[in-house]
């Protein structure tokens, strides 16, 4: 097989031996890992833009649904989410892309192998480039990041450019020591629902003061958010508030926050996990999204708040900052400055404190002798 080096245009390509061949520029899709969540509806997106004159092959897992409407020709692998499955989807990649070909790996992981077209990594999860602990999960799920951060960390140089979507990610990539020296390029790219901001914005459809869209795992912080709502309960402050926990996959999340709720009498209501078409219907609903998780590689539920015309309350961290300027911000890790951010949202004064000189805070002190 002659090997081909990459030239400056599409399609074109030069042998070894000088020749120039016009060879069809194929794009593979390389997504083993990726079937639910915020990696689904990117992967979606692309899917249904992609044109009919593009050589498309798909490597994907069995549980991803393919959109309708996909171009004709398009060559879809189907992997089985199995070691040995994902580990012969790696070398079927390394044995069919040639020089002239473009591949995308859209599940944050580079190929195992190096490959002879050029090679793009978008990377969403930060669990892989952050130095979070990863102690909050099942013992599963550890493994599995573990693994995956080993690959990303080892098999980086395999990759000839890295996307991710904010500054803040590439800046965490950047100093995860994953990188050698391929850029590290900023996509926002996002799959951005058609939201209609008059009619999110309608008072007849509103059921909820805050919503917060988020999955419950712990850096989502809905352990924090609660505690506000509880200080906030004390002082007379009850604000209803929505979650979209999936009870299932959160049963001791969730029956802490029924404790709480029966404890202090808490407006608070949870509609399950959602598809994305209704958690679109959901913003109408609300009066504003409140954002307290600790990080995100892009925080999607902030951008679609926006585009329904929304305030936000969100965390003083960098990846909120990213995308947009919210109302209020707080620090996601005191429960107190997530209730003081919610009281000036909606105007309720919080005097400070009197501050005593020296002689008032004598005679309160000498006044317990009376």
């Amino acid at each position: 097989m002659r090997s081909f080096v990459r030239m400056g245009y599409p399609g074109i390509v030069k042998t070894w031996d000088g020749m120039i061949c016009d060879m069809p520029v194929r794009l593979f899709i390389h997504a083993t890992n990726v079937h639910q969540g915020g990696g689904q509806s990117l992967l979606r997106a692309l899917l249904k833009v992609c044109p009919e004159n593009l050589g498309l092959v798909m490597v994907l897992d069995t549980r991803m649904e393919v959109p309708e409407g996909m171009p004709g020709g398009v060559e879809i692998k189907r992997v089985r989410p199995s070691i040995m499955q994902r580990l012969q989807a790696e070398w079927w990649l390394a044995q069919n892309v040639q020089a002239q070909d473009i591949v995308l790996c859209f599940g944050n992981l580079p190929p195992l192998f190096k490959l002879r077209g050029h090679v793009t990594v978008f990377v969403q999860n930060r669990y892989l480039v952050d130095k979070v602990t990863l102690g909050n999960f099942p013992m599963k799920t550890r493994v599995r990041l573990g693994v995956e951060r080993l690959w990303l960390s080892g098999k980086a140089i395999n990759a000839d450019e890295f996307a991710v979507q904010t500054l803040s990610m590439k800046t965490a990539l950047l100093s995860s020591g994953c990188v050698v020296d391929q850029p590290v390029h900023i996509r926002p790219f996002a799959n951005m629902p058609d939201i209609d901001p008059e009619n999110v914005n309608r008072e007849n459809h509103k059921r909820y003061d805050f919503i917060y869209v988020a999955s419950g795992e712990a850096h989502k912080n809905h352990r924090r958010l609660v505690e506000a709502w509880c200080l906030l309960a004390e002082q007379g402050q009850f604000s209803s508030l929505c979650l979209t926990l999936d009870e299932e996959q959160s049963i001791e999340l969730f029956a802490w926050i029924e404790e709480r709720k029966l404890q202090y009498g808490l407006k608070l209501e949870n509609v399950g996990c959602l598809p994305h078409e209704q958690v679109i219907q959901l913003y109408a609903q609300a009066h504003a999204l409140i954002y307290p998780s600790q990080f995100e590689s892009f925080g999607l539920p902030l951008i679609e708040a926006r585009q329904a015309g929304l305030p936000v309350l969100a965390a003083e961290l960098d990846y909120v900052r990213d995308v947009i300027v919210p109302e209020q911000s707080f620090d996601p890790d005191s429960p107190v400055s997530i209730a003081r951010a919610v009281k000036r949202y909606l105007g309720v004064d919080e005097a400070p404190l009197k501050i005593l000189d020296a002689t008032s805070f004598l005679d309160l002190l000498m006044s317990k002798r009376s």
